[in-house]
């Protein structure tokens, strides 16, 4: 009798402890499912801002925006209201832009201009589809446009994946543009961490140009085009001109990328690559 109440003691202590292990299995699964539930609502929450559309960063879309909104005026203006509401938005994002860009050059006409495109853009909108690439091409003109903005540049004009900006001096392009490279390394985007790798590369020179309606034009323009060509993707070089225009307390180090011909242009060009301070190995 005694053994047998051992034996039915020591049974329900094993069962106990099954019991408590289970119990503790259970509530760990169910802290792992609540965590799993959490970070998918936070991915979610984050596509859903990344796929949201932006608001208006710029004239040029502010005006666009505004000829969208001018088609609900139809019902109750006619096509002649539309045409004339379209025209005047028009009209006033011209002379704003306008004046914007010529406010960038100094007195004697010198600017300093950037230029920038997706590397292999092509290949990456073959692959990806064109509804996706539209996608990419939404979170990357965001990230470029923080950048160009918090360093007062201003956008001339972009065409596709690339961008033509200018700024009032080549330092404030530099950090804009190590910026840039910085911040597609980092981001978070998903359009542009899982999508497809976005490489971006970029050219700075500086110098007199012509502006004219909004726009700049220029043996310096071309000069700042071509450097932007000579770049790899991820890469920010800038020219000879830049380099001897930038202070020697500039937050950002320069090293020699060799001479290179550029097309169009004679002779050979000294390139420099553009480094975030402290970051030449």
């Amino acid at each position: 009798m005694t053994l047998a109440v051992v034996l039915l003691a020591a049974l329900s202590a094993v069962l106990a402890a099954a019991v408590a292990a289970l119990a503790l299995g259970l509530s760990a699964a169910r802290r792992r499912e609540r965590a799993a539930r959490r970070r998918i609502a936070v991915l979610e929450a984050d596509l859903d801002v990344a796929l949201r559309p932006r608001p208006a960063a710029t004239p040029a879309e502010r005006a666009v925006r505004r000829v969208v909104r001018t088609a609900t005026r139809v019902r109750e203006q006619g096509v002649a209201g539309l045409l004339q509401s379209s025209l005047e938005d028009l009209q006033a994002w011209a002379a704003e832009q306008q004046q914007s860009v010529a406010s960038m050059a100094s007195s004697d006409g010198r600017v300093t201009l950037l230029f920038s495109d997706i590397e292999g853009s092509t290949r990456l909108n073959e692959r990806l589809g064109d509804a996706t690439w539209v996608r990419v091409l939404q979170a990357h003109d965001t990230l470029l446009r923080a950048r160009i903005e918090r360093y007062r540049g201003q956008v001339v004009k972009t065409a596709g994946d690339g961008f033509m900006v200018a700024f009032r001096d080549p330092e404030a392009a530099c950090r804009a543009a190590v910026g840039v490279q910085r911040d597609l390394k980092r981001t978070l985007d998903p359009r542009l961490r899982l999508v497809a790798p976005v490489r971006v590369r970029i050219g700075i020179h500086t110098g007199p140009v012509v502006a004219r309606d909004g726009d700049y034009f220029g043996r310096n323009v071309a000069m700042a085009a071509r450097v932007a060509d000579t770049a790899q993707g991820g890469e920010v070089l800038a020219s000879e001109a830049v380099r001897a225009a930038l202070d020697d307390d500039a937050a950002v180090d320069l090293v020699e990328a060799g001479e290179v011909g550029l097309k169009g242009l004679p002779g050979v060009h000294a390139l420099w690559r553009v480094l975030p301070r402290g970051e030449v190995g």
